[in-house]
């Protein structure tokens, strides 16, 4: 297995292929500017109204651009992995590293490498930001559940993109893995919850936004909601790298 572990050339081949892919480098911009931005003006606009203007839960309302932000981040994920089945590229990148699980555990580690990093500073960006326009209503960093939701939010945004990359990797299409996650936790996933109860919360999205709340609620905490979350993208990633083993280039 060794033999089979992302060295530094592979690394730094396929952080070349994201950088040199606009529309894929643009993703990891979206998830800053569409998470950090919607807050600031979600909460300039209605943040000092009343109390409880964006929602009941304070905690959670800070992180209101995640919603926007999660999409921006499987789009991310999903494009640095479709572009390997676009025009032999696949091919090509299998020629420079003949052993796929090498190649395909470089992408992944790369993928999230980035999503995290991007991931860490937005949920910091988005905390302040967002909070610089409550008013008389903002948390601080330091109240209760604050430095859980910065650090969770930026796994969160990570983990979706890594759940969108291993999906990508499954179907080998971009578009198709984004015209189905996108739907679902945006609309689906409201639908089910309001239809199944408690078995909701199992829900990829669902499970990993609990990080952000500062209540607990049901019987997954925060950090066991991302787990949950961690679980779905691990088991996409894993999918993934079956999938690349086995068929054809």
């Amino acid at each position: 297995m060794r033999a089979a572990l992302p060295t530094v050339p592979t690394l730094h081949s396929e952080w070349i292929k994201i950088r040199s892919l606009r529309g894929t480098l643009g993703g990891l911009i979206a998830v800053f500017a569409a998470t950090a931005g919607i807050q600031a003006l979600t909460a300039a606009a209605i943040g000092q109204a009343e109390e409880g203007s964006m929602g009941s839960d304070p905690l959670f309302a800070a992180y209101y651009g995640v919603s926007f932000g999660q999409i921006a981040a499987m789009v991310f994920g999903a494009g640095a992995v479709s572009s390997e089945f676009h025009n032999g590229a696949l091919r090509t990148s299998l020629a420079a590293v003949p052993n796929r699980t090498r190649f395909y555990l470089s992408k992944i580690a790369t993928v999230g490498v980035l999503a995290l990093l991007t991931g860490q500073v937005t949920g910091w960006a988005t905390f302040v930001a967002g909070q610089a326009f409550m008013g008389p209503y903002a948390l601080e960093l330091g109240d209760p559940g604050t430095y859980r939701a910065v650090v969770g939010s930026g796994l969160y945004l990570a983990l979706m993109a890594l759940f969108a990359a291993g999906l990508t990797a499954v179907l080998r299409s971009g578009t198709v893995v984004l015209s189905l996650l996108i739907p679902f936790v945006l609309m689906v996933s409201f639908v089910i919850g309001e239809a199944s109860g408690g078995a909701a919360q199992f829900l990829p999205d669902r499970a990993g936004q609990l990080v952000l709340h500062s209540q607990q609620e049901g019987s997954l905490g925060p950090w066991t909601g991302l787990g949950v979350m961690a679980l779905w993208a691990g088991a996409a990633v894993l999918a993934g790298w079956a999938a690349v083993r086995r068929r054809d280039a």
